[in-house]
């Protein structure tokens, strides 16, 4: 966090001065008053004020840059929109090669939104949770796996024997499961440690 301590003859002076030295703003920062300063009597006594200035961090401006950054390296610039709603944070990116960010089943996708949800948190005196969305990708993803869930169910019935799934993250075995909760003739569980944790479909 940038931040910097800087002194005047009274508050209000030595508060300019961090920011006439950091370039920034009063509604950019948080202000902390080490010594308000005495006046003193005749010049004598006096003590200057001591104020230690730091920029406010702004997690989703953050997270946006990295975003950005990284993107731009992968030769894959993109555009993003952010909407936050309590402590969650949804990122849509868009962009002409947004193929390259999504990657093989959305695997370079999610290993982004890991890295922007480190980096919106590091921090952060909240933690919040980060959506990362390419242009759809998201939506499209859930109904592959709904049906994939269906048919693998099928396929547990029809076998009589557990099937298992590849490894994936938390919110998409939780779509595999919420897929299968109401089904009669098979019951879902996850097993294995992140990253291999995976779904296991079993027949009743």
């Amino acid at each position: 966090m940038k931040q910097i301590t800087a002194t005047g003859n009274t508050v209000e002076e030595a508060v300019q001065s961090a920011l006439e030295q950091m370039q920034t703003s009063k509604d950019q920062v948080n202000i902390d008053v080490i010594d308000e300063g005495k006046k003193g009597f005749l010049g004598f006594g006096s003590k200057p004020a001591i104020v230690k200035v730091s920029i406010q961090k702004d997690p989703v401006q953050d997270a946006e840059s990295f975003i950005s950054e990284v993107a731009e390296q992968m030769g894959a610039p993109v555009s993003i929109q952010s909407v936050v709603k309590d402590r969650d944070i949804a990122m849509q990116l868009e962009g002409e090669k947004i193929a390259i960010l999504i990657g093989k089943r959305g695997q370079t996708l999610n290993a982004l939104q890991y890295l922007a949800q480190l980096v919106v948190n590091r921090e952060s005196d909240q933690y919040f949770t980060v959506m990362l969305d390419a242009e759809g990708y998201r939506e499209r993803r859930k109904e592959t796996l709904e049906n994939l869930a269906q048919r693998l169910a099928d396929k547990a019935i029809r076998t009589g024997k557990d099937v298992r799934l590849e490894p994936m993250p938390s919110y998409e075995r939780k779509i595999i499961h919420t897929a299968l909760q109401n089904h009669k003739k098979v019951n879902t569980d996850s097993d294995g440690n992140d990253p291999r944790r995976h779904v296991v479909i079993r027949p009743s």
